[in-house]
């Protein structure tokens, strides 16, 4: 062996010792530069945002009556703190609600007066133990076990003038029950397959129809008992016990109001908004959940804080454009805030909700997850805010590759008095179910995307306490929005290249995960089905070309002037038609492959007469539909007589809205359907699509465009 050569191969040998297989888990970049990065991560405190939820959501509370007549509790410390940390802006907007007034508990308490003298529930303990919509009560009955409250369990049971205890649901037990007399009703809950025998879910109960005699009854009291304290009170009564108990319950209904908390960071150009921050401080006033949701309350509050205290105190340029901040009542108060505030946020770049990101990973077996926007508002959002978790999540775990003591953790993001722990985290596809589903409505449609920490082993029960987050996850969420909001509240030209290629390399991977899944669909293929697998196939990596395509489109609403990156997106949108091209030519390769080993001709993809048809129709949306507002469209669709409507049938359930948001005047109507259907297990019909699309066009809210 020559010296050289000698040399060479010790090197390499060398090199391979200080290596890390062929990871490289001390390379996780951030779009921000390092000092920037570093100024943002620094100063967010995850034990600010753990007090936030101390503060607004510690634990379950009755509310007193002069919140509901002045100002909430949630809403005035969120609004002071706003103010002492000097958030411009800072207000609370206040809406009239649906209704005028709301339920109120006050007290709820069931005592046991024979053969024992023994409190069983009492509202003062916990409040998830008056069921929300509970009338007033004093009566003294005898309690009478109805098994899971069935109905045919409760005519057995005789619980005329008694009070009826059960295992299931409260709702379903009180209903049944009343309808057969009883004075009220006791639920050992057991709906969900707990992992807290202490937890009770959150419960209501209401004014309802006898489904038997069509018969108005008016809601009785409801209590909830956990598990562990009802199996007692269960075993009693299956052994024939016979109970007697005390029942004191009184309720009010209080003034109802919506009050909406907003503040904002001003850019350069006040006038021109990068990201609205959202999250629900209220799912209703009775469920006050610490992580659902004062976790998102208390994480945008903290963003807001370091943002602002950054940038008044020169550590961070001021941006370029507005970051606006919203804190109000899941729904019932987002909605009315964006229509009120449409005019001023319409052409918002992008929504950034915050829903239950202050668990605590580990406990709960969850990961922090990204939830994307829909096909139909393709945007760059998602990647800005993946390249923010990955450096988190890459950053903070200890790889088996890394042995040695100064190097475990690359970028260790903790806070002091918060768990040290891997951040496992999981960017997933669109999921509705919170507040940014208000700003991707069709009128809307300012993309907005959801951080989540899912499965939350407490969720929606008296279990969601402040003991169930973490000031670390709090600190890495509130770095990890700060991060995202600041890149695109102050990107220029050059930022714009860095998110379009930060796009482009994504998409590669999530293609390639697209082609894995094309191929598995004709793998699975017999001689019966094999051109209809290929054709479903085929358009899954159609569609998902599109939206990648799409997605680098949306870079250009960042730049100076479209022209200064064009030359840069076009090619990177070149670069992915390409790939999808490779990958259908791989496909197809498969096909014929599988072909052959079933035996038979490869497949060719034909199309049908209405295929063929939608093809060649593009629609697009006419001007006065474009950013019409939310609830609109509505308005639009009630106007055409319902006749016309009949001539275009819908007779399977479609996502209407996400049909609406698909036309742009580039879709045909059969990619829209493929744009569907690669977002969802099964395929829509064509037909109906097509009729959809039919009535948005009676509506005028589209018109048709042919192709060649």
């Amino acid at each position: 062996m020559r010296r050289s050569h000698f040399i060479f191969l010790l090197a390499f040998i060398m090199m391979q010792v200080f290596s890390y297989a062929q990871y490289t888990p001390w390379y996780y970049w951030t779009l921000l530069p390092k000092d920037q990065m570093d100024e943002i991560v620094g100063e967010a405190s995850g034990e600010t945002a753990y007090s936030t939820i101390m503060e607004t959501g510690g634990y379950t509370r009755n509310r007193k009556p002069e919140e509901y007549r002045t100002t909430f509790r949630e809403s005035e410390y969120i609004y002071e703190q706003l103010k002492w940390y000097g958030v411009p802006g800072a207000n609370i907007a206040r809406m009239p609600a649906r209704t005028d007034s709301t339920w109120n508990g006050i007290r709820g308490d069931l005592w046991e007066v024979s053969p024992e003298r023994r409190k069983w529930i009492s509202y003062t303990d916990n409040v998830f133990q008056l069921t929300q919509g509970s009338n007033c009560a004093d009566v003294v009955a005898e309690l009478v076990w109805v098994g899971s409250g069935s109905s045919e369990e409760v005519r057995e049971a005789s619980v005329d003038g008694k009070i009826a205890v059960g295992h299931g649901h409260v709702t379903s037990i009180h209903n049944n029950a009343v309808s057969e007399g009883a004075v009220g009703v006791v639920a050992i809950s057991t709906s969900r397959n707990y992992i807290d025998p202490l937890q009770i879910p959150e419960g209501r109960v209401r004014d309802f129809t006898c489904p038997e005699t069509d018969e108005e009854i008016e809601a009785k009291f409801a209590f909830q008992m956990n598990i562990r304290e009802g199996r007692h009170l269960r075993d009693r009564l299956k052994r024939g016990e016979k109970i007697v108990a005390h029942a004191e319950v009184e309720t009010s209904y209080e003034p109802n109001e919506l009050q909406n908390v907003e503040a904002h960071i001003p850019g350069k150009n006040p006038d021109e908004t990068a990201v609205i921050f959202s999250a629900h401080i209220f799912e209703g006033l009775v469920k006050q959940g610490a992580n659902d949701n004062k976790s998102g309350g208390a994480a945008i509050l903290e963003v807001a804080r370091v943002l602002n205290t950054l940038i008044e105190e020169g550590r961070l340029p001021r941006p370029e454009r507005t970051i606006k901040f919203w804190w109000g009542p899941e729904f019932a108060g987002s909605r009315p805030w964006v229509a009120e505030n449409f005019e001023d946020i319409k052409d918002a770049y992008s929504n950034i909700n915050m829903d239950m990101v202050g668990e605590w990973l580990s406990l709960h077996n969850a990961y922090f997850c990204l939830m994307r926007t829909t096909f139909g508002n393709s945007h760059y959002i998602n990647d800005v805010l993946e390249n923010y978790y990955r450096f988190v999540g890459e950053g903070n775990r200890e790889r088996i590759q890394n042995r040695r003591d100064f190097d475990k953790v690359p970028h260790r993001i903790v806070a002091p008095f918060g768990a040290e722990e891997p951040f496992h985290y999981s960017i997933e596809t669109h999921y509705g179910a919170s507040d940014h589903v208000v700003f991707n409505d069709f009128g809307v449609q300012i993309p907005g995307v959801m951080m989540i920490a899912w499965p939350d082993l407490w969720y929606h029960t008296s279990g969601d306490l402040v003991d169930k987050a973490d000031p670390t996850q709090l600190k890495r969420v509130v770095a990890i929005g700060a991060a995202a909001a600041y890149t695109i509240a102050n990107a220029d030209d050059d930022m714009a290249h860095k998110i379009a290629g930060e796009i482009s390399s994504n998409a590669t991977r999530r293609l390639g995960h697209q082609l894995v899944i094309a191929m598995e669909k004709i793998n699975n293929s017999s001689a019966g089905d094999l051109e209809e697998n290929y054709k479903k196939a085929v358009s899954l990596l159609e569609a998902h070309v599109a939206n990648e395509k799409a997605t680098l489109e949306s870079v250009y609403e960042l730049a100076s002037e479209r022209d200064a990156i064009s030359d840069h997106v076009e090619n990177l949108k070149e670069t992915t038609g390409g790939i999808g091209e490779a990958h259908l030519r791989a496909l197809e390769s498969q096909m014929v492959s599988k072909a052959v080993s079933l035996g038979t001709e490869p497949v060719k993809i034909s199309l049908s007469q209405l295929e063929e048809e939608a093809d060649a129709v593009v629609p697009e949306l006419v001007p006065e539909a474009v950013k019409m507002g939310p609830n609109r469209l509505q308005e639009y669709m009630s106007e055409v007589p319902e006749e016309k409507m009949e001539e275009y049938p819908v007779k399977t359930r479609i996502n209407t809205g996400e049909v609406a948001r698909l036309v742009n005047g580039e879709n045909s109507v059969y990619m829209i359907k493929k744009m569907i259907d690669a977002q969802q297990e099964g395929t829509s019909e064509l037909r109906d699509i097509f009729n959809y699309i039919e009535r948005l066009r009676l509506a005028g809210v589209v018109e048709f465009m042919q192709t060649d």
